[in-house]
Parts: C-alpha cells; structure tokens; sequence
C-alpha cells in the first residue's frame, strides 16, 4: 500500500485549488487594471461574460444605486423588476460589504468635484 502523502490529502488538494482560485482572481482583478475607458470595459466584459450575467451584474449596481438613495424595496422591484431576494442580498452587501459602498463613495466624490469644477467656470 502506497504511503499518503500530505499532498494527496483531501484537505491540502483544497487549499491547493482555494490558492489557485485566489491567483486566477487576483490575475483577473490586475487585468481589470489594465482597461481605462469605459468602452474598454463593455469590450472586456462582453467577451468574458454571457448576455445574461452581464445584465445580472447591472441589476445589482441599479439596485445599489437605489438602495443607496433609500428606494423602498418595493419600489425598486417594480422599477426593475429584480426579486426582492436580490435586493436584499444587495442591501446586505451595502451594510456589510465594501464593492458597492466604495464605488458609490467614489462616484459621489466624482459628481461632487464635477459640480465644483462647473460652478467656479
């Protein structure tokens, strides 16, 4: 009978793979990096993603939108048509998560600086 090796174990092969996963997201996340116009992007996610899960992921960034602007629940289902499950999922995300907050932030920063920019000229 063979001797296991630590390496044959279960356990090591799923933290193997988890370390692989993690790299293959890391490697994804740098390439996001690389786009810098939001024409980039479409072109980068219409290659990478289905129809379907790029306008699953555009339902979620709305609902955070409205989310964030105190859009009952409600509401933003019958404005979206998005279950009520995903919006709570997404306003989970907004409490206890970091994505959708950060980029909200950094939008309203953005628009902020732009009325600013326009107010002064």
């Amino acid at each position: 009978m063979k001797k296991q090796d630590s390496t044959d174990s279960p356990r090591s092969s799923s933290t193997q793979s988890e370390v692989q996963s993690k790299f293959k997201e890391k490697e994804l996340f740098e390439a996001l990096l690389k786009l810098k116009t939001v024409e980039d992007y479409r072109k980068f996610f219409i290659d990478l993603c289905t129809p379907s899960e790029i306008e699953v992921m555009a339902d979620r960034w709305g609902v955070a939108q409205l989310l964030d602007q105190d859009v009952p629940y409600r509401e933003i289902y019958n404005r979206t048509g998005v279950s009520t499950a995903t919006i709570t999922r997404v306003a989970r995300c907004l409490v206890y998560g970091e994505g959708y907050r950060l980029v909200i932030e950094r939008s309203k920063e953005k628009n902020n600086q732009g009325k600013i920019t326009k107010s002064k000229g």
